[in-house]
């Protein structure tokens, strides 16, 4: 099966406080780049929650540069190019504002990467899209 993880997995999976931690650690080391992949620009959503979050959670910099690396290692990364983003924005135009369109590029990029699942956290945003991505949205 190719997995894809969404952004709120893989933070989830690195912060050991995080509520969805358990499951997310599990699925992230139950797979590999040979069956599951999360979007490129992940990698900077991941960057800006760690270490922007307060209190005990929040991680230096150099501590998330190991956390993307382990990432980089672990799953096959996804970027879509300039044409692609723009018909992943025209596609998602009629129901999605905000930085919810940031979600519906994620879902383009789990669709570019061909996988049967696309795990979040973020179930309500995730089931707004375009029919072919919600169908494969579910938490780990």
């Amino acid at each position: 099966m190719k997995a894809f993880l969404d952004s709120s997995v893989l933070v989830a999976a690195f912060l050991t406080n995080h509520e969805h931690h358990d499951p997310s650690l599990n699925l992230f080391l139950r797979h590999g780049s040979s069956n599951a992949a999360c979007s490129a620009h992940s990698l900077a959503e991941v960057y800006s929650t760690i270490t922007g979050t307060s209190g005990k959670d929040r991680v230096s910099g150099d501590e998330a540069l190991l956390f993307l690396g382990d990432i980089r290692q672990r799953l096959t990364l996804v970027a879509l190019e300039a044409e692609e983003v723009l018909r992943a924005i025209e596609a998602s135009a009629g129901n999605i504002t905000g930085a919810a369109i940031y979600d519906s590029l994620i879902g383009h990029c789990a669709l570019k990467a061909k996988a049967e699942v696309l795990y979040t956290w973020n179930l309500k945003d995730f089931k707004r899209l375009r029919p072919e991505i919600a169908a494969r949205v579910q938490t780990p």
